[in-house]
């Protein structure tokens, strides 16, 4: 089946959430330990997560190696890459990559082979992923720039987005990005000045943005569901926030047992979630949403 891709111009339209139920408490369905490998004392370890075919999940962490589990915890493939820390994002069906060394994105082929996609120039990438265009976008950094850009697959630059309406820099400091099903650009931006998350339309015009007041709020992996909500892992905050598409606060999901230091999260194939524990290396299968049968009144035909 070939993938709908969509214009930036194009209006897409909304699914219907009628018979959706927001669990009471989210459950964790399975917890695997992939225990990435800590490097110079880095207790931050698992730092993205990118799910493929198969519900097969790429790991990424402090160490130079990228893993592929399958849910039930089993080691299916290790690669070596040239630097810790890398960002992971699905792409027509593989798994692609940043290398922080040399400034490319790199895919996974089908025969576990790496493939250098293009280069970002001066810029370090950071978080990447697919669009409903047949693109890619990526957050950028240089010094104390931020911006984020979309690419065609060959590395053509086909938008930037760095400034608002008003010429003043969007973001601070990018880390994790995600698109939404209304074609909004949705980026998790930190620094020491602000912590928050930031949305523009698929023009790059600014939406909105969302933060909170507490000094534990630090945003983290971001990833949006097939309804138009965004999840957003707050790291020191041991929590995830789910938001509406307009960026509206609905609720903390913290399931029985918590979650802690979470930084990683992806959507699996059946709408339930991934988390990935940063420091504890536990990724868990979480489930908030269920979906409800209609009750569809059925009438008795009166006779004379």
């Amino acid at each position: 089946m070939q993938e709908r891709r969509h214009s930036l111009t194009e209006e897409i339209s909304q699914p219907d959430v009628s018979n959706l139920r927001l669990l009471e408490k989210a459950v964790v369905s399975f917890t695997m330990d992939v225990g990435v490998p800590a490097r110079n004392g880095d207790n931050n370890r698992l730092y993205d997560m990118a799910v493929v075919e198969g519900n097969k999940v790429w790991v990424s962490g402090s160490s130079n190696l990228l893993q592929l589990f399958d849910l039930q915890g089993n080691l299916q493939h290790t690669l070596t890459i040239p630097y810790k820390g890398s960002y992971l994002c699905t792409y027509n069906g593989h798994a692609v990559f940043r290398d922080y060394n040399d400034k490319t994105l790199k895919k996974i082929s089908d025969d576990d082979t790496v493939v250098t996609m293009f280069t970002t120039g001066n810029w370090i990438p950071y978080g990447i992923t697919g669009s409903s265009s047949g693109d890619l976008l990526v957050c950028l950094r240089k010094s104390a720039e931020s911006k984020v850009v979309r690419y065609s697959s060959n590395g053509t630059i086909l938008q930037e987005i760095q400034y608002d309406s008003q010429c003043q820099p969007l973001y601070q400091c990018v880390w994790y990005i995600a698109e939404n099903i209304n074609g909004d650009i949705v980026v998790t931006d930190f620094n020491y000045k602000k912590k928050q998350v930031i949305a523009v339309n698929r023009l790059g015009i600014f939406r909105y943005t969302y933060s909170e007041k507490e000094s534990a709020f630090h945003p983290m992996g971001v990833v949006t569901d097939s309804l138009g909500h965004v999840i957003v892992a707050n790291f020191l905050g041991h929590k995830v926030h789910l938001l509406d598409k307009d960026g509206h606060f609905l609720r903390y999901i913290i399931p029985e047992g918590g979650i802690n230091y979470p930084r990683a999260v992806c959507k699996l194939d059946n709408g339930d979630f991934i988390i990935g524990e940063s420091v504890s290396c536990l990724v868990k299968g979480i489930k908030f949403f269920e979906w409800q049968e209609k009750y569809i009144p059925i009438y008795r035909q009166k006779y004379p």
